[in-house]
């Protein structure tokens, strides 16, 4: 497969890879048809210009593949299926063959194509054009096939003739080479000496498992407990302490960096001495920068959970409270008792006090009248010169007094202590106020110096002007070191710290009302990690110097930018009409979004009196639909599911990827993460096992077992240096288009509509992103699909479980890159959110869940006045759920600024959905995008009540997507489908292998039908 040509030093790349236009293997029966059949006017033309059968033949071969790739293939490549046809077409005799006797004709014939189909044959300024964008998109992509395709793109759109791969090869190869090196050597004089030596020693030093440190680098994160935590914080200490990466990638694209990282992440020791030194050190300085980020990710990430679980624990422990209240509060009682008939009379202390007042009656009695300003001589002449006897009285009854009290205190220590009684006592008013807050801080525990430890490595930033939580949280590092009950509320300043930003539970824990200008120290802290975890999930908070908690609004393109692209991506996406483009503003959008509310509710209360399917509580305004009785199979249905049964042939696993990597080439996009070709003896059947391997979750060494030939370390290799997560997209793509143009799919749907849901993996727990799920009731991770109405996956997402799902409903259409684009998605309940609904419709999704619980729904009127005569009773009480337009006017610039960059891939959707939860009240963003949503919503629940049909293909989909998931796990037959991976990007691949397996055997057996 590797081919070196040594004279001109650059590497071939396979024409397979790039989107060239060639003749496909995999050619379908209607696909002649569509692109192949001359039109009359083209047979008159050609006859015109030819003298015989075999040129007439060429010739409109020459003209058709030109019109179909933009170039002139050789005749002996034009598979023998399209020359048949086009020669049935015109009528030729059989056995006619395109061929010419004389080069001269055959260049004439090019000619006269070029002059029919209005193009230049300027070979030079096609290379000057691939040149120069090559040469420009080089310094940010890597992989060679990437850059002829740019090429490629803009020599078509400049309308010239392609010129031959070779040429295009050569150019990339040559031009990548140049730019890398040239980045290269910048890494490497950006790097000091001393900063080089430590990074040689990554590759020398050994850890304490007797791995290179430079393996600690790729190590990911373990699970989230304390002694994890703990060593996160010292792994993120070593790392920064390598050098400052941010001054060595000054000026590289962050796409080279992640190549470089990706690289090197691939490598092992041994490979990495194989590169030129300035190379070498410069991917490893890549994967120490990536590696810098990651760690702040995963601290960040840990930290959240950690203090998720914290507050779990904590109302948990309240539950517990509420449980064991009775116990709590007699035992309280009885003490409070005690304490009464000490101080009672006949008690200690009430004895004491009797005594007391009786020792010091007559001193009492004889200083009475006397003010502060008597002198000594004065008080000696009313006790007739005998003070030492008066003072001795006085301190015996004090220490009676005392005692007594002792009394009281000895019998409150024998109940556990003060502490003790304040800690049952604020158990019983947690319980009486739902206070769960009080009892954190007893869980944070020995978290607590690692959260300190956290907040002085890692560098916060506040994302809006709102910054109180940070000057909290710096509020509460000045006085770490306090062991007392109170600290001070007051700030460097002088001035009162603000905690306006937290609830009134936590302002109550925090404040005592006997000690004003103080705080409660331990419940000041819980409170300040409490919200600094919500913030940071929020993005209302970001961390500097990583990548996932990154400040995400710095992400978006600038309004500049925005403006540029706003005009086409209105009218690509649906929102606007070509000749609407100028007067779309704030104005024509809210003025849009009313429309579509108004339509929408009238329609449903026009309809009413005829929809038999639906009924509104007049009272509670609930909806409850009829459900729809199945029709059930038909017996010609079940005729044809029989004979397809007994005509079906039998096929193998292995045999079905190996027949798809054949015709559909998608076997052709692995290889090493350098972007080379493959240098293994036989990559196609290499690639064809370990994907077999791995997408039926077999272990490589148990499957090496059973399979001849080949040993688990090759499988392993190969899998872990050959196929990364992009690579497994493209191959996903591959069989997606090939897929859609078997006429048989169109039988099961047009590709329009896509369904998205999640189904539960078990997985290793000691990483990141296993957790337990709310919805599934056990640990593991989520598969999450985007299953097209055709069966086939468009695209595979493995997921947290405590991550919610809809936020990844969109990402999977913006990163499918098949040519199936989808414009309705469907979703089960997870996919209701508001800003999912807003960010959907600015994109041009039309997102239609399924409804199944219609207590918790809200539907927004158009105005206060808006009223119904059938259906006012949904909207709640009149006035009441009213959209907020002048919000959505008024942030009309900022919604279009982030549905543009999300759209451009300047920010994922799932970075800004996570972000945009109801817990962001202070991000401008969320309201607005909770406005628009709350529209959105409200017109898709009117038309899912009113639309019979529409529900049911809603429920047709997710039974797809079902159908879909437990077909996929019964191929993930392997290791009882546990993932046994604790690295996340692994546990992506696994699903990744998986879903292009399982589109194998859809595909497969698609074509067979």
């Amino acid at each position: 497969m590797l081919t070196i040509v040594w004279g001109l030093g650059w590497v071939v790349t396979s024409i397979e890879r790039t989107a060239y236009p060639r003749f496909k293997r995999l050619i379908t029966a209607h696909e002649p048809h569509l692109f192949f059949s001359p039109t009359i006017d083209e047979l008159q033309w050609a006859s015109d210009a030819t003298d015989c059968d075999e040129h007439l033949l060429a010739l409109l071969l020459m003209l058709k593949s030109y019109q179909r790739m933009g170039c002139f293939p050789k005749l002996e490549d034009v598979p023998a299926m399209v020359v048949d046809f086009v020669r049935r077409q015109v009528e030729l005799p059989e056995g006619t063959l395109p061929v010419y006797q004389a080069e001269k004709t055959a260049k004439n014939h090019r000619g006269l194509v070029r002059k029919r189909v209005g193009v230049l044959y300027d070979q030079a300024e096609a290379r000057r054009i691939a040149e120069q964008s090559i040469r420009r998109e080089a310094a940010a992509k890597n992989r060679p096939a990437d850059l002829i395709n740019i090429a490629l793109e803009k020599v078509v759109e400049a309308g010239l003739e392609l010129p031959a791969f070779s040429t295009f090869d050569a150019m990339a190869s040559k031009i990548r080479r140049e730019v890398n090196t040239a980045i290269c050597d910048g890494i490497h004089d950006r790097v000091s000496p001393a900063e080089r030596a430590g990074l040689a020693r990554l590759l020398e030093d050994r850890d304490g498992d007797g791995t290179t440190l430079f393996n600690r680098l790729k190590r990911p994160a373990q699970g989230p407990s304390w002694s994890h935590f703990k060593n996160l914080t010292k792994r993120l200490e070593w790392v920064d302490g390598l050098g400052d990466t941010d001054v060595w990638m000054d000026g590289v694209a962050a796409g080279k960096i992640t190549d470089f990282a990706g690289e090197a992440d691939a490598a092992d020791v041994a490979e990495l001495r194989d590169y030129r030194p300035v190379k070498r050190m410069a991917l490893v300085a890549c994967l120490v920068h990536k590696a810098r980020m990651r760690v702040r990710d995963d601290l960040a990430t840990m930290f959240c959970k950690r203090v998720a679980t914290k507050v779990k624990k904590a109302k948990q422990e309240l539950e517990e409270i509420r449980l064991a209240e009775r116990e709590i509060v007699e035992a309280l009682i009885g003490n409070y008792r005690t304490v009464l008939k000490n101080i009672d009379e006949g008690g200690p202390a009430q004895a004491a006090l009797v005594k007391a007042a009786a020792m010091t009656a007559e001193a009492r009695q004889a200083l009475d009248g006397l003010d502060e300003a008597a002198t000594a001589e004065e008080v000696a002449m009313r006790l007739d010169g005998d003070v030492s006897p008066a003072l001795l009285a006085l301190t015996k009854a004090l220490v009676v007094q005392a005692g007594g009290l002792g009394a009281v205190t000895q019998t409150v220590e024998e109940f556990g202590g003060f502490d003790k009684q304040y800690e049952q006592i604020e158990k019983v008013s947690a319980h009486h106020g739902n206070f769960w807050e009080v009892l954190l801080y007893g869980q944070i525990g020995r978290d607590r110096a690692v959260m300190f430890d956290l907040a002085e490595k890692l560098e916060f930033t506040a994302t809006s002007e709102d910054g109180r939580v940070l000057d909290a949280l710096a509020h509460a590092q000045r006085h770490q070191a306090a062991r007392g009950e109170y600290i001070t509320a007051f700030a460097e300043t002088g001035r009162e710290v603000d905690i306006s930003f937290t609830t009134q539970n936590w302002r109550k824990a925090v404040l005592d009302k006997t000690r004003p200008g103080q705080f409660v120290r331990k419940h000041f802290e819980a409170m300040v990690f409490t919200a600094l975890a919500e913030e940071l999930r929020t993005g209302d908070v970001a961390v500097v110097g990583s990548e996932e908690y990154a400040d995400w609004s710095k992400q978006l393109l600038a309004w500049e930018a925005v403006q540029e692209k706003l005009g086409a991506y209105l009218v690509e996406v649906g929102l606007a009409e070509e000749g609407e483009r100028a007067e779309f503003d704030a104005g024509f959008f809210r003025r849009q979004l009313e429309d579509k509310l108004r339509d929408a509710a009238a329609a449903a209360d026009a309809g009413y009196p005829d929809n038999e399917g639906l009924v509104i509580d007049p009272e509670t305004g609930i909806p409850s639909l009829k459900p729809h009785r199945a029709e059930g199979q038909r017996p010609s249905a079940k005729r044809l599911e029989e004979e397809i049964k007994a005509r079906m042939p039998e096929r193998s696993l292995m045999g079905i990827l190996a027949r798809t990597a054949y015709w559909v080439e998608w076997w052709r996009r692995f290889g090493p993460a350098s972007g080379n070709e493959p240098k293994l003896a036989d990559p196609f059947g290499r690639y064809v096992i370990t994907t077999f391997v791995k997408g039926t979750n077999m272990g490589p060494y148990e499957a090496a077992r059973h399979i001849p030939g080949v040993s688990g370390h090759e499988l392993s290799y190969t899998a872990n240096r050959h196929f990364s997560i992009v690579l497994l997209n493209e191959a996903i793509a591959d069989l997606v288009n090939a897929h859609a143009q078997l006429g048989i799919s169109q039988a099961w749907g047009d590709g329009t509509a896509v369904a998205a849901d999640g189904t539960h993996m078990d997985t290793y727990l000691d990483n990141l992103l296993a957790e337990t799920s709310v919805r599934y009731g056990k640990p593991g991770g989520i598969a999450y699909h985007h299953i097209s109405d055709t069966y086939i996956a468009l695209f595979t997402h493995f997921i947290p479980c405590g991550v919610w799902e809809a936020v990844y409903i969109i990402e999977g259409l913006l990163k499918n890159t098949s040519e199936v684009k989808p414009t309705t998605v469907h979703a089960d309940t997870q996919g209701q959110s508001f800003p999912v609904f807003a960010l959907a419709h600015l994109l041009g999704f039309d997102l239609m869940p399924s409804i199944r619980n219609w207590k918790d729904s809200t539907f927004y009127r158009p105005s206060k006045q808006s009223e119904y005569v059938h259906i006012d009773a949904l909207f709640g009480e009149p006035g009441k759920n009213v959209i907020d337009w002048d919000l959505i006017e008024s942030q009309f610039g900022h919604l279009m600024r982030v549905a543009v960059s999300v759209r451009e891939g300047a920010i994922s959707s799932s970075t800004l959905l996570k972000r945009l939860r109801s817990g962001s009240r202070k991000n401008a963003t969320y309201t607005a995008f909770r406005e628009v949503g709350r529209v959105i919503r409200t017109v898709q629940l009117l038309r899912y009540l009113t639309d019979a049909p529409l529900r049911r293909r809603v429920t047709a989909a997710t039974n797809k997507v079902e159908s879909f998931n437990r077909f996929s796990q019964w191929v993930g037959f392997g290791n009882r489908g546990v993932i046994a991976h604790n690295d996340p990007v692994e546990q992506e691949k696994a699903m990744k292998f998986n879903a292009l397996l399982t589109n194998a055997v859809f595909s497969e057996l698609a074509r067979c039908g």
